[in-house]
């Protein structure tokens, strides 16, 4: 095959790693802005011209062949090579501007990256920021996304990342219910306390805490049952018991006295919401100044620290 047949072929060859990334046709003809059929003739005329099978269609979607799999990651450089092209270039204009899209835990979104966009904004004044609040997780290699702040110890394979700090979790009630009903010194206390919990499964009322070497578990009980922090923050706030509540979620009130921490003593082990959180992105080379700024802006406000 001669250089010209095979530039020739390159633009379907990012739109076949577009395929496979997405799983199927019409997604992927979505964000290419382009229709199932022509992305399908793309895909035929790629695999007419290699002579060998690289998917198999169904209706919903589709099979990456042994062919296709070697085939992908070949054409999935050249998309990152392209993407490196344009992301040097941007560099040398040097000035931030477009849009840039983070998605972030419905929780963590809502309550530390959403006050802070407003000073963001207006610091970069030819930035758009789209804020995602998603529960499940997010692919920027296959969504389409720039940002995605997840809770992992380590960037996953094929991702690139920054620390930007980490999630606890803290016990703590109102003073007047701790007036009330007496503040706990020790876990197996909360036994005789009304406790504010998550409830979606049968062991969310089982807190573990550690205390160096020490462990102890104790079955909680309450009036008040509610699976989002938010609900629950606002239930210790008015007196229904002690709630366990991500950090960064409980930090405001904390400051202002509304609520005050117990058994600070001991680490609580969460389930969910605990543990480094991560900015990650597709591992290439060269970011667009628009995507920089807000990673560096992030790591500057220590973001989850």
């Amino acid at each position: 095959m001669n250089p010209a047949e095979i530039f020739a072929l390159l633009p379907d060859m990012a739109v076949f790693a577009r395929v496979v990334d997405c799983g199927n046709f019409s997604v992927a003809a979505r964000q290419l802005g382009s229709t199932p059929s022509t992305v399908s003739r793309q895909i035929k005329r790629l695999e007419e011209a290699l002579a060998t099978r690289l998917l198999e269609r169904s209706t919903r979607k589709v099979r990456v062949t042994e062919s296709g799999e070697q085939v992908v990651r070949y054409c999935r450089d050249i998309v990152s090579a392209a993407s490196g092209a344009v992301d040097a270039a941007g560099l040398l204009v040097g000035r931030p501007q477009g849009k840039v899209s983070l998605s972030a835990p419905t929780a963590f979104a809502k309550t530390v990256i959403h006050p802070l966009v407003p000073e963001f904004l207006a610091t970069y004044e030819d930035v758009d920021l789209q804020l995602l609040y998603v529960d499940h997780e997010i692919d920027p290699l296959h969504d389409d996304i720039d940002l995605v702040v997840r809770l992992t110890e380590q960037p996953p394979p094929g991702l690139a990342g920054r620390r930007i700090g980490s999630v606890r979790w803290v016990i703590c009630a109102s003073p007047a219910y701790l007036k009330a009903r007496g503040t706990p010194v020790h876990p197996r206390d909360l036994a005789q306390h009304d406790c504010l919990y998550l409830g979606e499964t049968a062991d969310d009322n089982r807190w573990r805490f550690r205390r160096g070497s020490e462990t102890q578990t104790v079955e909680v009980h309450g009036r008040y049952i509610a699976n989002h922090a938010g609900a629950r923050l606002e239930a210790a706030m008015q007196d229904f018991g002690i709630a366990n509540l991500p950090e960064f979620t409980a930090a405001d009130a904390l400051a202002r006295g509304e609520l005050v921490q117990v058994l600070d003593d001991w680490t609580l082990a969460a389930q969910a919401y605990v543990g480094a959180v991560w900015l990650l992105y597709p591992p290439n080379r060269f970011l667009p100044p628009k995507v920089r700024v807000l990673i560096d802006y992030l790591v500057g406000k220590g973001v989850g620290a």
